[in-house]
């Protein structure tokens, strides 16, 4: 975490991300005297075997390769930044709160202990700590995210905009993320294997049943659409036509002219020039404005 990000205030501290959570000041990640005291907010130094994962934590699954450059990365530097754990049910147990990479890394590297900051935490709070350090740290899946707020919102009544505080997103990215769990489970889980992006999956969501969103997959499978592409496919799906493209604007001499014409005549003119000709279309909108523009054009003995 950069220290010299801005940082912004919140009553709960979570707003202000992991470094609410994290004193200042430099520490070492070898020292073998780093206290094993168990007063919360220190640095300490704990045994991996004595902490176990947070049940609330929204990441699913870690890329194998990714855990294992970590891995190598703490044999060769040791931890940059401490975990973060909180007390467990059990005495002499730790729960962790956010760091999970990092503690199954070091369990990879073959580490016995990790440093720690130890804090007083809800269960609440372990799900919103753990989701904003995946959030700011690494790209969190969509479904994975969506999980997180999911609970955030059922199991602790909180709304999308106070989510969108928290992680620091928008209401409206909040409410899209959360609506990607609608999809049926053959769509959700060609989102978790990356065959579709999140943008194909927000496309598929204009479909009104699970069968038609489950159809138009074998789709954009078998062709390999983009999401541009994919969103033209539902729009056909709908019967909705593609918009139509703007005409453009005519040359301003003719635009002129139009307007002379419109003057003249009391009504809507349109002026069509081509390479040979044109056509001068002229509007009206009812028999007496026919009438009248017959008598202006021709006179009123014709």
């Amino acid at each position: 975490m950069n220290p010299s990000e801005p940082r912004t205030s919140n009553k709960s501290g979570l707003g202000r991300g992991l470094d609410a959570l994290i004193p200042s000041g430099d520490f070492s990640l070898e020292t073998p005297e780093i206290s094993s005291a168990t007063v919360p907010g220190g640095l300490q130094s704990l045994p991996i075997a004595d902490i176990s994962r947070n049940p609330r934590q929204p990441r699913s699954q870690i890329d194998p390769q990714e855990l294992g450059e970590l891995a190598a990365s703490i044999r060769e530097n040791g931890i940059l930044q401490p975990l973060i754990v909180t007390r467990s049910p059990l005495p002499g147990k730790y729960t962790l709160i956010a760091g999970e990479r990092r503690l199954l890394a070091a369990r990879q590297a073959g580490l016995e202990r990790v440093p720690v900051i130890l804090r007083d935490a809800s269960e609440q709070q372990r799900l919103e700590l753990a989701l904003i350090e995946n959030v700011q740290r690494t790209d969190l899946s969509p479904l994975d995210a969506a999980e997180a707020y999911r609970q955030l919102t059922e199991d602790f009544s909180l709304s999308h905009e106070q989510i969108a505080q928290r992680v620091g997103k928008s209401r409206v990215a909040i409410s899209n993320t959360l609506r990607l769990l609608k999809l049926p489970e053959n769509v959700r889980q060609s989102l978790a294997k990356g065959e579709i992006s999140e943008g194909h999956a927000r496309a598929l969501l204009g479909l009104p049943t699970p069968q038609a969103q489950s159809a138009a997959l074998g789709s954009i499978l078998k062709h390999e659409l983009n999401v541009r592409q994919t969103e033209e496919l539902v729009r056909k799906l709908l019967g909705q036509r593609p918009p139509a493209q703007p005409k453009p604007a005519p040359p301003p001499e003719i635009s002129s002219l139009e307007e002379r014409l419109r003057q003249r005549l009391g009504t809507r003119v349109n002026l069509n020039p081509r390479k040979r000709g044109g056509t001068l279309v002229i509007h009206y909108y009812s028999d007496e404005e026919l009438n009248a523009l017959i008598e202006r054009l021709l006179g009123k003995g014709e």
